[in-house]
């Protein structure tokens, strides 16, 4: 019997010595898998592997018995339609997996999946793609194991268009956002955030064809899929390396040992939920959304955790920008006294283990709007900051991006992870002073040109 083990070696052996261990106690679990390959997209590049990838990896995990809800080249409203299939399967089942092949996209940090009939000519079409966070929030509903795999980091050239169309203050990278694994889970991206992956010559992608190699393996979970991640990176000629975030306690087993039902030596409690484990998730809903009902949602679920203080002083910029909006525009030439070209420098010395570092962007003011950014050459390392400027000079900016050498980072981020913060700044005619809030102490100096 194939079926899912959860259980640590020591107790293994202890329920042998004890003799708990019987035919009785085995038994099988429930495994529900949705599997979607879309490539014969009407508006953007088709793409020739996913049909074949949905196929073949449908087929592999019905030997390894789940009940797959399977999709190819669906459209908007089917695509819909089988997502929420899953969401009530998931709720029922012990293991859940959901695998993608095909186009997909990130903007300001939220991950969206392309049905085939999806186009992109603004901000308001992103509501015809699936959200990966629905996704997410829909395996959580599994019992044991959920696993989320995106074989979608394919260039995508409609995304160029959501650029020039979109606001300034957008966000639009390459390839997908990290996302990291709830608690309970394992993320597989076919590469690294912020990378594109290759569509491959033969019958699947490099990443499907490796995850087709090792799924049905008898081996623990977590050393399946990095064993995914090392065959696509040596077959790549090291040029492509998935993405891999595991969030698992105990061992797992696809195709190994049966499962087992140890009597316990006693009533333990149940784990305590992590109250911030979905925090990261609905902050970057939230700051989508860009709203002071959205940001005050946040603080009512999650006051205590780390994005806590970044809502408050998103609400209070968006609060003192409308009580100031009629004295800025009823004062004369007030909106423009700071219009033009500036240079901006960005400082942050060093801070525990992450190195300092000193950064140019490049800024603009338009009736009182600022927008400054800047990128490195690989467009990994990304900051754009942007605000409006009261008529005294006084704001709180917003700035986003993505991190660059991990060396320059208070946590060891791996280079392409989203980030965001706030400067509290002061402008005259010619120059300006800011101020990082959030994390790490940073100057901020503003030189008119």
């Amino acid at each position: 019997m194939r079926a899912l083990s959860r259980l640590s070696s020591s107790l293994f052996c202890l329920g042998l010595l004890a003799g708990w261990l019987s035919p009785d106690t085995a038994s099988a679990d429930t495994r529900v898998a949705l599997v979607i390959g879309n490539g014969a997209y009407t508006s953007t590049a088709q793409l020739p592997n996913p049909s074949h990838d949905a196929e073949d990896v449908a087929a592999s995990l019905k030997r390894s018995g789940f009940e797959v809800i399977q999709g190819i080249d669906l459209r908007q409203a089917d695509m819909q339609d089988l997502t929420i299939r899953f969401a009530r399967a998931a709720s029922r089942a012990d293991v859940a997996i959901f695998y993608y092949s095909g186009h997909a996209m990130q903007y300001n940090g939220v991950n969206y999946l392309m049905p085939v009939d999806a186009t992109l000519t603004d901000e308001a079409d992103l509501k015809r793609f699936v959200r990966v966070d629905d996704i997410v929030n829909d395996l959580q509903q599994a019992k044991n194991l959920r696993i989320l795999v995106l074989d979608s980091c394919r260039d995508n050239p409609l995304a160029e268009t959501l650029k020039r169309s979109a606001t300034r203050a957008a966000s639009i990278g390459r390839g997908l956002s990290k996302v990291e694994a709830p608690r309970g889970t394992i993320v597989s991206f076919s590469t690294q955030s912020g990378q594109t992956a290759a569509d491959g010559v033969g019958r699947n992608s490099p990443y499907t064809a490796a995850f087709l190699k090792h799924i049905e393996e008898p081996q623990e979970i977590g050393d399946v899929f990095r064993d995914i991640s090392s065959d696509v990176y040596d077959a790549s000629g090291k040029t492509q390396l998935p993405e891999l975030s595991l969030s698992i306690i105990g061992k797992f087993y696809l195709n190994g040992p049966v499962s087992v039902t140890i009597a316990p030596a006693a009533p333990q409690a149940a784990p305590r939920a992590d109250p911030c484990a979905s925090a990261e998730a609905h902050w970057k809903a939230a700051d989508t959304i860009g709203t002071v009902s959205a940001f005050e949602d946040h603080l009512t679920r999650f006051s205590s955790c780390s994005f806590a203080n970044l809502a408050k002083a998103r609400i209070e910029g968006l609060k003192q920008k409308v009580a100031l909006a009629p004295a800025t525009n009823t004062r004369a030439g007030g909106s423009k006294d700071f219009d033009g070209t500036w240079d901006v420098t960005l400082n942050c010395p060093a801070s525990g283990k992450a190195q300092g570092f000193t950064r140019p962007l490049a800024g603009t003011v338009t009736n009182g709007v600022f927008h400054a950014e800047a990128q490195s050459k690989d467009g990994v390392n990304r900051l754009e900051i942007d605000g409006q400027i009261q008529a005294d000079g006084k704001t709180t900016l917003s700035a986003r991006g993505t991190t660059g050498a991990s060396a320059y980072t208070l946590n060891n981020l791996a280079p392409g992870s989203p980030y965001a913060f706030t400067v509290d700044a002061q402008f005259d005619r010619t120059r300006g002073t800011g101020k990082r809030n959030e994390a790490r102490a940073c100057n901020l100096v503003f030189v008119k040109r």
